[in-house]
């Protein structure tokens, strides 16, 4: 697309869009509007790029370019782009992890407590704001359609959604105990362990054992 589009402009938009394409592809296809600009980008060469059609705005600020292979999962992309501190929590880690039957409408992220809310026009996603160890222990990284991805591990999540019962639903927590013990996602001891950091062991701990 780059190379049809580059045809029909002059000479120096050419070079622009073309500089402005290498440095993209250096860094993965995928750019924040100020890290283009850091890295040479006009903004000017940005926007032009986007209104032709050679990028494609995944979110506010957020653009790639538009010749690369789709995207298997843009809205966790765009989400962990756009919110770098943020971990990918409950519905959307169980989806992740495959240890539900939901299909999430919305991507679930974790804050600490005390961070600046994040303002993303799309994806939709809703904010839970967790605190101390709850907050830190279990995250993994993931790297997803290039991009790193933060997300809490498959026992972690089981115990967040236990810990969330009120708000998920007891049935969504016990489906993904269910489904973790029985895809062999990780050992007891690591249900208990994260239990103990969520601060549920007594609710989890008689699921566990009637399942084992």
């Amino acid at each position: 697309m780059i190379l049809s589009v580059e045809k029909k402009l002059k000479p120096r938009k050419q070079s622009a869009f073309a500089g402005a394409a290498s440095v993209f592809r250096k860094h993965g296809g995928i750019l924040r509007t100020m890290q283009a600009v850091r890295h040479g980008v006009h903004p000017r060469t940005l926007y032009a790029m986007r209104d032709v059609g050679v990028l494609e705005r995944l979110g506010r600020g957020l653009y790639r370019l538009a010749d690369l292979p789709p995207l298997g999962n843009p809205d966790l992309v765009a989400v962990a782009l756009r919110v770098p501190e943020g971990v990918l929590c409950l519905i959307s880690a169980l989806a992740f992890h495959e240890i539900t039957s939901q299909i999430p409408h919305e991507v679930h992220i974790a804050l600490k407590r005390g961070a600046e809310p994040p303002r993303l026009e799309h994806p939709p996603i809703r904010v839970f704001w967790f605190t101390g160890k709850a907050f830190t222990e279990g995250t993994e990284t993931h790297e997803v359609d290039g991009v790193n991805v933060r997300v809490y591990g498959a026992a972690k999540t089981v115990a967040d959604c236990f810990k969330y019962r009120n708000k998920l639903g007891l049935d969504t927590a016990i489906e993904s105990l269910k489904l973790f013990l029985g895809e062999k996602r990780g050992s007891p001891d690591d249900l208990v362990r994260f239990a103990r950091v969520c601060r549920v062991e007594k609710v989890m701990r008689p699921y566990i054992e009637a399942l084992l």
